[in-house]
């Protein structure tokens, strides 16, 4: 607010201080003060929110569920009827994708099943998909693809991957598609444009297992309800790059196409969107890798594939198995990034050109078509030989093995010191905090960034969480997430400064930050549980892994990008490298670093669901137990609630890059 600014600066031991920051440091005091007082001080209502007044949100939305799945008709049709004929229909292609790449065309279920035609052959596709990759970006994309199928074929993966792959390929269709068509429409109308982005930020903020019990009751146990849940996930970015990459076309263009008489269709199809097809191709990417690891997740209600087997290897406590078919999602992410990113055009490839091209692909899809038809004559062949398979299993559960033999005293300490020093003192001090103190403070603070409108919309937020009776599992969350995302900034950060400073070291940071965004979150957990089991500190550890990429990434960008103009100047005074690094590159980079902590706090709150798996009592837990029980008005509530955290931190992160001096 401005009023903040005109306060006068005091001293304090003898140094200067800016007095606008005293409130916040006597809301800090009050705060612990507060936390500590005995909690018979307080009367009942403010320890714990009355019972009485809570909002039965949950079960109004299970309530309307029913009745929208029993009662409710459209026309003549029920909207059950109305949801089965349509998860008939989209599980149209995504059958057809399983039969091409996995499955074949089969006669009866289950163990009854006869195979009348088999699925294209394992060496049929490495081919095609290697002529495909040297003609859009030359060999090493065509050598790097043919390595990537090889290891799943050689490893006993090639089923459940392409499984996978199948859902993939048709969920990130329908979402480039419908994010292009929202995209579209949002760069066309403002109007829609602004009544569409709260539903997006809802979109990409919500925990996937919140998508994935509507669904379940909407459409049924199967991959067509996982396919929708990974639509809708995966839709938001495509949409918001689409805007982006629209509005970036250079007026000069617009004008030429007027001046030719462009009709508005034409200069959508012509113009804008050929102009803009980088930028949106990174949409597509993003899609890519957002359906994967949400068809991972999707596992729990029959997607299967390489998910099932990671899930099913999590709750075996399968180390080998489950790290097996982790690095097996890996290897197809890696893949599927690289040829999304070799979808852009690019001048500078070495591969064929022209008719060359075309002459390549085409001679090897007639070779994989010939090679379809005789594996249906020897349907031996259309399967990698069992016999020359290889498994990594037991070396994984050997390492780990060794691990905890030998340094099972050192883990277990620094284990015990996060938790009693750091942890608990936290989590304590967290659910300590009277709810409507917190409340308060986040009023407040929308009130000093923001005005009085920011104020209302995070107020709100914050008060939903204990209006609909999950208060403690609020705090316990953004307890968890809140120690996790620090630790994350203060190994993230520095990493990031250095990296910039030394070469050799940005290309070791850049594959850990590749590595580590394309490892699905389940992943992480495997290996954590096996040396630390269950806990708080085990989520902590995968949430600090799986959210850190963000914080090295922006925090490089922001210190590498400083004018050089200005590195001059402060050279020319005097400064010495560390003074430039401080007074310089810093506070230049600030706003890079702040939008990499945003980030860094939304894949922290998306991890955190996840580790819900491991034992821990936020409002992952109270998702993934209403998932269990098909309780869908609770599961979407609490997913809500973690959907509000990240929106108002996003809020204030937003305001304090739009405010830098405040």
């Amino acid at each position: 607010m401005k009023k903040a600014s005109a306060l006068p600066a005091g001293v304090v031991f003898g140094k200067p201080v800016n007095l606008r920051h005293l409130p916040w440091l006597i809301i800090v005091i009050l705060s612990v003060i507060l936390a500590e007082l005995p909690r018979t001080v307080f009367p009942r209502w403010v320890q714990k929110y009355p019972t009485g007044w809570r909002l039965p949100l949950a079960d109004w939305i299970s309530a309307f569920m029913h009745w929208l799945t029993v009662d409710a008709h459209l026309g003549p049709l029920t909207v059950s009827g109305f949801t089965r004929a349509l998860s008939f229909l989209l599980d149209l292609p995504l059958q057809l994708a399983s039969m091409v790449l996995a499955t074949g065309v089969l006669k009866g279920q289950g163990s009854e099943a006869v195979m009348l035609f088999p699925p294209v052959p394992w060496f049929a596709l490495i081919i095609a998909v290697a002529a495909l990759s040297w003609t859009l970006r030359g060999w090493r994309l065509a050598v790097g693809m043919t390595l990537g199928f090889l290891y799943l074929a050689v490893f006993g993966q090639w089923t459940s991957a392409m499984v996978t792959l199948a859902s993939v390929l048709v969920a990130a269709l329908l979402s480039a598609a419908g994010g292009l068509a929202l995209g579209l429409l949002c760069v066309r109308s403002a109007t829609f444009g602004r009544l569409l982005s709260p539903l997006l930020d809802v979109a990409q903020t919500m925990p996937v297992f919140a998508y994935l019990l509507p669904m379940l009751i909407l459409f049924g146990f199967g991959p067509v309800s996982a396919m929708i849940a990974t639509v809708i996930y995966a839709i938001p970015p495509m949409v918001r790059v689409t805007v982006v990459a629209i509005q970036g076309v250079p007026d000069e263009l617009r004008s030429l196409g007027s001046m030719t008489g462009c009709t508005r269709r034409q200069m959508t199809w012509r113009i804008l969107l050929p102009t803009a097809l980088p930028g949106l191709m990174v949409g597509v990417n993003q899609v890519i890798m957002l359906s994967l690891n949400v068809v991972i997740i999707a596992s729990m209600i029959g997607a299967g594939g390489l998910g099932w087997d990671v899930l099913g290897a999590l709750r075996r406590l399968d180390i080998g198995g489950g790290l097996e078919a982790g690095l097996a999602i890996t290897v197809l992410a890696v893949m599927l990034d690289r040829f999304a990113q070799a979808l852009v055009p690019d001048v500078r490839r070495s591969g064929p050109s022209g008719s060359r091209s075309h002459t390549l692909v085409a001679g090897a899809l007639a070779l994989a078509g010939l090679l379809w038809i005789a594996a249906a004559l020897w349907p031996a062949i259309a399967h990698y030989p069992e016999s020359a398979r290889l498994s990594t299993g037991p070396f994984w559960n050997d390492l780990v093995s060794w691990i905890n033999i030998h340094f099972h005293d050192p883990l277990d300490v620094i284990k015990t010191f996060m938790l009693l020093h750091v942890l608990m003192p936290v989590k304590r001090f967290m659910l300590a905090l009277p709810w409507p103190w917190v409340v308060a403070v986040v009023t407040l603070a929308g009130l000093w960034m923001g005005g009085i409108r920011l104020a209302l919309t995070v107020g709100l937020m914050c008060g939903f969480m204990a209006v609909v009776g999950l208060w403690q599992p609020a705090m316990i969350t953004l307890y968890l997430c809140g120690v996790s995302v620090l630790i994350a900034m203060l190994l993230g950060v520095p990493l990031g400064v250095l990296a910039t400073q030394r070469p050799w070291l940005m290309k070791s940071v850049e594959v850990f930050i590749d590595t580590l965004q394309t490892l699905p979150a389940f992943v992480y957990l495997i290996p954590i549980v096996m040396l630390f089991r269950v806990g708080d500190f085990t989520a902590m550890i995968g949430i600090v892994l799986y959210a850190i990429a963000p914080a090295i990434r922006y925090t490089a960008h922001g210190i590498s990008h400083v004018p050089e103009s200005l590195i001059e100047a402060g050279t020319m005074t005097g400064c010495t490298r560390g003074q430039i690094l401080r007074r310089i590159r810093l506070p230049h980079a600030l706003p890079d670093m702040l939008l990499g902590l945003n980030q860094t706090i939304l894949l922290a709150l998306s991890m955190l669901v996840i580790t819900a798996l491991v034992g821990t009592r936020d409002l992952g837990q109270v998702t993934y137990a209403a998932l269990s029980k098909a309780d869908v008005g609770q599961g979407v509530v609490a997913g809500l609630c973690v959907a509000f955290i990240g929106m108002i931190s996003d809020r204030f992160i937003r305001q304090a890059i739009r405010q830098p001096g405040s």
